[in-house]
């Protein structure tokens, strides 16, 4: 099994280094649970039409870091309620990282992303070849392939199924 090639626009970057993503939907939200009513606070305080102009298989850019802080769950929940089908940024706080990749998330670490991409650029991330490329402006940059346990997370959904297929796979005594 691989991970499939995935197209979509960059739907918002975050530029600035250490992005905390509870500011995605708001502190005061971080306690809800329910994924539509997450994505109904969505972005307020960046673009108030984000959730009605972005599409399923859109992709978040980020500098620096992203994720630092707190690693709570309700932005990306929001965000993947929403469509968003990847995170592609230039470092990503550990905590985030390890988070996000257990719910098979996709994280995409790019070093130089920020320069390559615009908001509602085409973009097109390869697995294989470890390159996101942006189709808009005709250029790519190349990433660091990810762990292979990282890779299986996301090819089986996450955390939990990956446990359960590694768990089959074992020897019995």
């Amino acid at each position: 099994m691989a991970l499939p090639t995935l197209r979509g626009r960059a739907a918002f970057i975050f530029a600035e280094p250490n992005f905390d993503v509870d500011l995605i939907i708001g502190v005061d939200n971080i306690k809800l649970k329910d994924p539509v009513a997450l994505a109904a606070c969505v972005m307020r305080s960046y673009d108030a039409d984000f959730a009605s102009q972005v599409r399923k298989g859109d992709f978040l850019i980020g500098g620096e870091d992203f994720g630092y802080g707190h690693p709570h769950f309700p932005a990306m929940m929001a965000m993947r309620q929403l469509g968003i089908a990847a995170v592609v940024a230039s470092s990503f706080a550990p905590g985030y990282w390890r988070g996000e990749i257990s719910m098979g998330f996709p994280q995409v670490p790019c070093p130089g992303i920020l320069g390559l991409a615009n908001r509602w650029d085409e973009l097109e991330i390869d697995w294989g070849n470890c390159r996101v490329t942006n189709l808009t402006r005709g250029a790519s940059l190349s990433f660091e392939r990810l762990s292979h346990a990282d890779e299986r997370m996301l090819e089986l959904g996450g955390l939990i199924p990956y446990l359960q297929q590694t768990g089959r796979e074992s020897p019995s005594a």
